[in-house]
């Protein structure tokens, strides 16, 4: 992993205004891909922070949904729940009421964890998945061209959960991990496969984030206690989309909303 790493952190004031520069920012990612290799690749998350941005990128009144070349993007998950996809838990749900059901993504693109599986199932059949989409051969990576995170005010982020076995595997591509909650078998991917992306940004909102926050950010390296200082891209750079609550212990942004952090292990 990088020594230092650049952390580009934007604070917005609202739900709102975090949704229109979280889909900015995805759209941005899409048009670059596609411009570059004809092919855009992301992998987004769960949760109800990144639903606006979600709404955003298909409503055609928006200029968001133009932008992108629909047909020339696949669509990936960070993680799941272990259930069904009809469940009001799985991320698949949330993604396909906000979203794939508007926007005109064709339904072969989008790649998902199939959570009604057995778990190990569900995962060894996602990596093969991702394999196959993104023709990898032996140990190799995928390289995907966006990956939207969330981070839990435990520190977690993905399904990457403090002191759980999945923070020590660097092998796989997607891992089932078992965590302390109703639902508790996931499938999430591994943070090596994470920091490879080509660009990764973290939306994050409300209050009970900001100390975890400042921890992840400038506290001693502690992962297993705060699983989001894994993510480390190859890059050298991070993104970090924030409410004021979320952003309240971290140095001031400029008058533009805009900070820089270098952070180092």
């Amino acid at each position: 992993m990088p020594k230092t790493i650049q952390v580009h952190y934007q604070v917005e004031e609202n739900s709102e205004a975090i949704g229109l520069t979280a889909a900015d920012w995805i759209a941005s990612s899409v048009e670059a891909a596609v411009g570059a290799r004809g092919t855009a690749r992301i992998a987004i998350s769960g949760g109800s922070t990144p639903k606006r941005a979600f709404e955003l990128l298909a409503d055609p009144a928006h200029n968001f949904c133009k932008r992108i070349d629909w047909g020339r993007l696949l669509l990936f998950f960070v993680d799941e729940r272990c259930v069904s996809p009809e469940s009001p838990d799985s991320n698949y749900r949330l993604a396909k009421e906000t979203f794939l059901s508007k926007a005109p993504l064709p339904e072969g693109n989008v790649i998902r964890i199939e959570g009604e599986l057995a778990p190990e199932e569900a995962a060894a059949r996602y990596e093969s998945a991702m394999r196959n989409r993104f023709r990898l051969e032996g140990a190799e990576l995928p390289r995907f061209d966006l990956i939207v995170l969330g981070m839990g005010s435990n520190g977690h982020t993905a399904s990457l959960f403090p002191h759980s076995a999945a923070l020590h595997e660097t092998m796989r591509l997607a891992v089932a991990t078992q965590v302390e909650d109703k639902n508790p078998w996931r499938v999430t991917l591994t943070w090596p496969v994470i920091n490879h992306a080509d660009k990764i940004f973290f939306l994050i909102q409300d209050a009970s984030k900001a100390e975890v926050l400042k921890e992840v950010l400038l506290g001693p390296y502690q992962p297993e206690r705060l699983p989001s200082q894994l993510i480390r891209p190859e890059s050298g750079e991070l993104g970090l989309l924030l409410d004021r609550a979320a952003a309240s212990k971290l140095p001031p942004p400029a008058a533009d909303g805009r900070g820089l952090l270098e952070v180092g292990r």
